[in-house]
């Protein structure tokens, strides 16, 4: 069984998109291309916001990834939990494609005996492990993030130091929306640590709209997947610059 790349990318935002494409149709059209969408949605302590909530969780169903609801005080904890989660489900899904190749429709991970399924784990935790990981993650940083991206900092250079401890190769890559001329910016090349954030995040500014759904679309070709540029080559819509690393 082929080890890999699993390509992730990982919202952080605090609020409803309200610019551009449903974020959750954009997040499908990620995941049908191979790269898990995962969303973090950041409450303060004194204020919840249903229609943000739904979104986190409808973007991340799309997306095929893991969502989870979260105060800035614990977001440290839960940007490692989800994106772990993530490979682990990934994975997953990948096992359960081989089952059935192997065993015939209708066999899941599920359906084996306890120990098979024992040993089967113990592959899906070996391949977490050595499968070489790519992670952009895309930080909301309009107006009503402000107090909130030092904290996102903080926990963006933990998820850093936890993840290379892993046997597999990690590449991180920072994207902020909105950005100052377009619906996203770069803030940080594919690198495969993440401690230099510290001297990038200070410069971000927050304020603005919040184009979920445009983020997520720009973000699709950071991975440096001429396919997708194929895929999307009559659809005037996705008009991107192309960025390989």
């Amino acid at each position: 069984m082929e080890k890999g790349t699993l390509r992730q990318i990982l919202l952080i935002t605090d609020g409803c998109s309200n610019k551009g494409e449903d974020p959750s149709i954009t997040a499908s059209i990620a995941f049908e291309q191979g790269i898990t969408v995962n969303v973090i949605g950041i409450l303060s302590d004194e204020t919840e916001e249903p229609d943000g909530l739904r979104e986190v969780e409808d973007i991340a169903f799309s997306g095929g990834g893991v969502s989870q609801i979260v105060y800035k005080e614990t977001l440290s904890q839960t940007v490692q939990m989800v994106t772990k989660q993530a490979m682990t489900q990934t994975i997953q899904g990948f096992v359960n494609k081989e089952l059935r190749q192997i065993l015939g429709q209708g066999q899941e991970l599920a359906d084996l005996d306890p120990e098979k399924r024992g040993e089967v784990m113990e592959v899906v935790e070996d391949m977490g492990e050595t499968c070489d990981l790519e992670v952009l993650v895309l930080v909301d940083t309009s107006a009503s993030m402000h107090d909130k991206l030092e904290t996102v900092k903080e926990a963006l250079i933990d998820l850093s130091i936890s993840l290379n401890a892993r046997i597999g190769q990690n590449k991180f890559s920072i994207f902020r929306f909105p950005g100052r001329r377009k619906d996203m910016e770069q803030v940080l090349r594919w690198s495969p640590k993440l401690d230099s954030i510290a001297t990038v995040f200070p410069k971000l500014s927050s304020g603005g709209i919040t184009p979920t759904g445009p983020a997520i679309k720009e973000a699709m070709f950071q991975f440096g997947k001429k396919s997708l540029l194929r895929s999307f080559r009559d659809d005037e819509e996705f008009e991107v610059e192309e960025t390989w690393h």
